[in-house]
Order: C-alpha cells, then structure tokens, then sequence
C-alpha cells in the first residue's frame, strides 16, 4: 500500500510538471542591458545618457551621477521616440509615493519588468534600499505603488514570475520576465 502511495504521488508531480507551459526569452542572459523589445515586437525601451550631471544626497554619501540615464520608449511603426521615464519629473513622483524614503531615486535606481499585456511595467529597486516596488502604466503614463497581492513573483531579483491558469479549460502556465537595466547600474 505504501509503494502505491508513493507511485501516485511520483506520478501526480511529474504529470503537473509536464503539462506547465513556460515562456522562456533567453533564458541564458538574466538582464536586457540597455534596450529591451515589447512582446508583441511593437515598440522598444531603451535607456539614453544625458548629457548633464546629477548631484544627488545619498543614504551614506553625496554623490555625482556624470551620465545619467532616461528610460525613452520607440514606436516601430511609428518611426518616434519619446522619454517615458526622464529625469525631469521622476524623483519628485517618487519622492510623493514612497513616503517612508528621504533620498532621490532616479530612472536608472530600478530594474524593469514588462508584463505581456505590453503597457505595464513594474519597477523594483536595483540599488537603493526601497521595500515598494512601483507600477508605471505607459499608456495613461501614471506611477503608483505596485499592487503586493499580485502573482508575480521575484526571483533571485533577476526573474520575475507570473503562474497560473487564464480559464478554466487552460492548462497551468507560467511567464517568465527578464527585467531591463541601465548600463550604469552595473558599472
């Protein structure tokens, strides 16, 4: 009775293993450094140094940012480009959101994660130490706090994971999001 067992249970795990449906994009860089397409191949965000330099208090120390970084958005169709996430009205957003933290944070400060309905990005912090992580929606091009009761799950806060079912007829699937980051976030 007991090898009866333990074979159900092998087999129950291994049949809910083999009908996931994961979405893996290069799987084998954990980062889009730089530049990162939408899931429908649409448009493209990409960071773009500026040209003047950032002086910003920090937690431990003043600090020179020399070539900061804007997050712009690229239409493919459209030919266009425009700043999405710039310098220019962020750190004052964020500074009204995230109460509870006294330091700028800037553009190039977060890792983003482009979920697939292509129009939210959600945003956790790479280098400051910040507990929120924040929402940007870029069509209404609206900041908040991003929603803790979601299913998407961090990973190693490279990945983010999204699982579950779409319908009740749909098997268990699960999208895997590699986040886009500045180039000066790893400098």
């Amino acid at each position: 009775m007991k090898k009866i067992f333990i074979f159900l249970f092998v087999l129950f795990i291994f049949l809910q293993n083999s009908y996931a449906d994961i979405d893996v994009r290069d799987i084998d860089t954990p980062f889009f450094i730089g530049k990162m397409d939408s899931h429908n191949n649409n448009f493209a965000l990409y960071f773009k140094t500026r040209e003047k330099a950032i002086l910003a208090r920090g937690e431990e120390y003043n600090y020179i940012t020399d070539y900061p970084q804007d997050l712009y958005y690229y239409d493919y169709k459209s030919k266009k480009n425009f700043p999405l996430i710039s310098y220019e009205w962020f750190p004052t957003e964020a500074k009204r959101i995230l109460k509870n933290y006294d330091f700028p944070v800037f553009p190039e400060d977060f890792a983003y994660y482009l979920l697939k309905d292509n129009n939210t990005l959600v945003m956790v912090s790479a280098i400051k130490n910040l507990t929120i992580n924040l929402q940007y929606d870029i069509k209404s091009r609206e900041l908040k706090v991003h929603d803790e009761k979601g299913k998407l799950n961090f990973i190693v806060s490279t990945y983010a994971q999204n699982c579950g079912f779409s319908n009740l007829k749909s098997n268990y699937k699960c999208n895997l999001y590699k986040p886009l980051i500045s180039e000066n976030l790893i400098n």
